[in-house]
């Protein structure tokens, strides 16, 4: 195993819900290859801990069937699965109970960080952290990570935060939303803020309107009851696209660090208009060629949940006043995509006769499936026959462009580890997310009052014909899902 990262400090990580899921396909994945690039030193550990009752051994060899089935696949490595297993614990507990919580006590070390990883239902969220904390096994200075969702509404979120804040200082609670940790996402605020060329052209004056797209191709099989209580307004665009549109539209931090970072964010939250029916249009996939409808996949034959939502926004501050940011997040569409489009103006005066108008620079950047960025720019169609304007791509693929070895696999990987180094700043804080409900909640309440209705929309189309209106109305076009 070469080691090509500097590795952090010694640290017992204590993974909560160690079994389930999202830690099999994600989080212990993750760390297995944080541990193969070189970044864990020889003294860390990872404790597993949930209800099920199994051995040390039993659980080392879930880990690795799991590394086995959800790592890349090139970089499983059985000699290095076997060093890495052996770098685990398992403890059997009892969120609501007194089963585990001594034998933890025992496997806790002193002078390491201490960090603790809630990858279980957010019911189970207050009894943990009070048990990490009237059993000892949570000290002043340790870290605790929890997942999405944060509340079903304002009310629970407070409610949840009041529950972690009376354990542990915010400066020691983790809120992650793997969104964050995506390269692209982060290099979004490095193309602004460490290059002269966009930050002077990023306002209102230059640029004409921003669309911020995530689209699945897939349906909500599987977790359609959660997903039907949720709908895409919670899933989705309270957090994963707000997050987008505060690091697009937020103004220049002081410096890098987490509070600076966070506080900016806060205020474009702050900054968001109240959006009206009309700004908003709600889908939900129907059946097609024998694929199961929404309705099928979530129980429920008379739901009014949304699998897709498109949405006006208007920043209500000086540097976004009159740029509208169009919004939009679906389920069963054509391809599964993620990107940030920034629709620079149209040249104010055409020059060349005889050829059509240039249009404004689209910058484009690409969140997945092929993380980078393009800028989309005007040149002269090659050739003779006069002065004809075509378009022209300036196309940065990471994959391309960076060495592969280098680069996280997965967001879970970074963010980790910037628990573990004690970094927050890309990390949600409390008033983050409790600004962010209360901007939703209304939203969410007014179509409830209305009995505003999703329309339906084909599996593997672009979505409901609504939102195509949304922006034709404003003589504006979506751009195509997967191009």
């Amino acid at each position: 195993m070469v080691s090509r990262v500097i590795p952090v400090q010694s640290f017992d990580l204590v993974l909560f819900g160690a079994t389930g899921d999202l830690a099999r396909r994600k989080i212990l994945p993750s760390l297995y290859h944080r541990f193969q690039l070189g970044q864990f030193c020889d003294s860390s550990r990872i404790i597993g801990a949930s209800r099920s009752d199994m051995d040390v051994a039993s659980f080392r060899n879930l880990v690795a069937d799991a590394v086995r089935q959800f790592g890349q696949k090139d970089e499983v490595n059985e000699e290095d699965i076997a060093a890495f297993v052996a770098q685990l614990d398992y403890v059997a507990i009892d969120a609501k109970g007194d089963r585990g919580w001594q034998d933890l006590t025992k496997h806790m070390r002193q002078d390491v960080v201490r960090a603790f990883y809630l990858s279980v239902a957010p019911s189970l969220f207050g009894d943990i952290v009070t048990r990490l904390r009237s059993t000892g096994i949570a000290t002043d200075d340790s870290r605790i990570v929890v997942e999405k969702p944060f509340g079903h509404d304002l009310a629970s979120a407070q409610a949840l935060n009041q529950a972690l804040r009376a354990n542990f200082e915010e400066s020691q609670i983790y809120r992650i939303d793997h969104y964050l940790g995506k390269e692209t996402v982060q290099n979004l605020m490095a193309l602004r803020f460490a290059n002269s060329l966009f930050e002077p052209l990023w306002n209102s004056s230059h640029i004409d309107h921003v669309q911020i797209t995530v689209a699945e191709s897939i349906g909500v099989e599987g977790r359609g009851e959660y997903y039907d209580r949720s709908g895409a307004m919670r899933d989705m665009v309270q957090n994963h696209l707000m997050q987008l549109l505060c690091l697009t539209a937020m103004e220049p931090p002081g410096n890098f660090t987490p509070d600076a970072v966070r506080n900016e964010k806060v205020k474009v939250i702050e900054a968001l208009e109240p959006v009206k029916n009309v700004d908003i249009a709600r889908g939900q996939y129907r059946s097609k060629n024998g694929n199961g409808s929404y309705t099928d996949h979530a129980g429920n034959p008379d739901s009014q949940t949304e699998s897709y939502i498109a949405m006006k926004v208007q920043v209500a501050n000086w540097r976004w006043a009159g740029t509208p940011f169009y919004l939009r997040t679906g389920k069963c569409l054509r391809e599964r995509t993620s990107e940030i489009a920034v629709f620079f103006r149209d040249p104010p005066h055409n020059i060349f006769q005889g050829s059509d108008p240039a249009k404004g620079n689209v910058l484009v950047i690409r969140l997945q499936p092929d993380e980078g960025i393009t800028l989309h720019t005007t040149i002269k169609d090659p050739g003779p026959g006069g002065m004809r304007l075509t378009e022209a791509a300036l196309d940065m693929t990471f994959a391309d462009s960076l060495p592969e070895a280098e680069r996280p696999q997965d967001a879970y990987e970074r963010l980790i580890m910037d628990v573990i180094r004690g970094n927050q700043t890309l990390f949600m804080r409390g008033d983050e997310v409790e600004a962010a409900w209360a901007w939703a909640d209304p939203i969410i309440s007014g179509w409830a009052e209305s009995r505003y209705a999703p329309s339906q929309y084909d599996i593997g189309t672009s979505g409901p014909e609504d939102a195509l209106l949304l922006l034709h109305r404003d003589g504006r076009r979506w751009r195509s899902i997967g191009k």
